[in-house]
């Protein structure tokens, strides 16, 4: 396939390294996309430039794209609501409840306790891992910030437990996508492929471990521990010059004047969104499996869940979300009409940051596409490769693509049509192979950069994007170190 050889790799790497470097993670990604035009214009400025512009508005040219800037948009609508109607100090009261009963029974910290929490409800919404780190963020936010556990950690534990989860958990979209891809292979039994690689699927899991590890253990190490430290010392859960991906309005939105802290108020709405999903992926995609009703109703709705459309789902579930609360807020007398519509505006316009942002990412992910970075990546690791090293070469690959792209589904879609067919012809172990592309792939979802998932982390727990970034790297490379071992280890060990 055609690629731009060591020029395609350049605009996705120094548009991260710029964004570490520089905090302008905006002007950053701008660069990259102008680069690679540039590059794809065959050096023209002018007319590169002019590329940049235009693949810009291009990206709403995808209905895709346009449905996840949407939902990102409209979820500070949610927030919005829950804050202004009493449902996050009624949560937080209700967590208070519990962990002083804790207390009371010498049952563990209040830190750890709410970091546990954190750590479970992240797990168990395996539905979408946008609405996974989504609810952990805005959820927990008010009870991390009361007990001055940093907003670097509570973006972590989100982002740590959401792709992660959708992959060990594959009852979702990812599972279905990634038998697609394995049944595109010439299987004819995908999900026993999938099945199989499950316990060799060692980054996912690493990754979840070390959340627990840090919360249990308290041991944090790098930018983290000077972050833990300025929130216990100096009680800042951000540091001094800090931008927040979220507008400070839409964080610090008091509820109305005389109105009950009730927790059913944010409770509902979030179950709204978390339970629609399910159904919109099986409603989305019941039209598009070709005799449907030939199967069993099990396999039915697994197939429907397979064609379903994610971001039409979650949009979907999220403008339910706001309908059911709307209707909520109004039948207890909270909002007016009016105020309703008002906060719906209000928490919009808090999150076009990050509208503009998951614009940028979606643009250089098409520059990374138009320039062939992960074909040009994949070709230079088939030249030296030994079916002992497969396993490894195909997760650090993996990683590398992942982290410059931004994208773990597109890593899979580019690593398991190259890492298949090289297992079976160099005789590695199939089944640690399938595993090593999907862990590369979750590991660039999981912390780069220009992931819409590490990105709406940041937005949820309200934290600045670069510092979730440099406080979770080290987490990340140190379970992507202890898997790319284990790779290497197994791959020698197992045939």
């Amino acid at each position: 396939m055609e690629h731009y050889g060591f020029w395609s790799l350049l605009p996705p790497v120094l548009a991260i390294i710029f964004a570490i470097k520089t905090r302008q993670v905006f002007v950053s990604l701008l660069f990259g996309i102008w680069l690679g035009w540039i590059i794809l214009s065959g050096g023209n400025f002018l007319t590169g430039t002019l590329a940049t512009i235009q693949a810009l508005v291009d990206v709403f040219a995808d209905a895709s794209n346009t449905r996840t800037i949407m939902f990102s948009c409209l979820v500070g609508a949610l927030i919005a609501f829950i804050q202004r109607s009493g449902g996050v100090a009624g949560f937080v009261n209700l967590i208070n409840r519990f962990l002083n009963y804790l207390e009371n029974k010498k049952i563990g910290k209040s830190r750890k306790m709410v970091q546990l929490l954190a750590w479970a409800t992240g797990t168990a919404i395996f539905v979408e891992s946008s609405i996974n780190t989504l609810t952990v963020g805005t959820v927990f936010r008010p009870i991390f910030d009361r007990l001055k556990i940093p907003r670097e950690k509570l973006a972590y534990i989100g982002d740590s437990i959401s792709a992660p989860t959708c992959i060990l958990i594959p009852l979702n979209a990812w599972g279905a996508y990634i038998i697609g891809l394995i049944a595109a292979q010439g299987f004819s039994n995908p999900l026993t492929i999938l099945v199989y690689a499950f316990p060799f699927n060692f980054y996912p899991m690493l990754a979840m471990a070390m959340v627990l590890f840090v919360i249990l253990s308290g041991k944090d190490f790098g930018p983290m521990k000077i972050a833990e430290l300025r929130a216990q010392n100096e009680g800042k859960v951000i540091r001094d010059g800090a931008v927040p991906l979220i507008s400070a309005d839409v964080v610090s939105l008091e509820k109305k004047e005389n109105v009950k802290e009730r927790a059913i108020n944010m409770i509902v709405p979030i179950a709204v969104m978390v339970g629609m999903m399910p159904l919109m992926l099986v409603f989305t995609g019941w039209g598009q499996v070709e005799n449907i009703s030939s199967y069993p109703w099990y396999e039915q709705i697994f197939f429907a869940v397979g064609k379903g459309s994610g971001s039409t789902s979650v949009l979907y579930s999220v403008l339910t979300a706001i309908i059911v609360g709307a209707i909520l807020y109004t039948t207890q007398k909270i909002f007016t009409f009016a105020e309703t519509i008002d906060l719906i505006f209000k928490g919009i316009s808090g999150l076009i940051p990050l509208a503009l942002l998951m614009m940028l990412a979606f643009a250089i992910g098409t520059v990374c596409r138009e320039l062939g970075t992960g074909i040009y990546t994949a070709e230079l690791s088939k030249q030296w490769l030994a079916p002992d090293f497969v396993p490894v070469i195909i997760f650090l690959v993996g990683c590398f693509i992942a982290f410059s792209t931004g994208t773990s589904w597109g890593t899979f879609a580019i690593m398991l049509p190259i890492g298949i067919p090289m297992a079976q012809a160099l005789d590695a172990n199939l089944y640690l192979t399938v595993a090593a592309a999907l862990g590369g792939g979750v590991f660039g979802d999981h912390c780069s950069p220009i992931s819409d998932t590490t990105i709406i982390s940041s937005m949820a727990s309200a934290s600045d994007h670069i510092d979730h970034v440099k406080t979770q790297l080290p987490y990340a490379l140190t379970a992507g170190a202890i898997t790319a071992v284990l790779y290497l280890v197994l791959g020698i060990l197992i045939h």
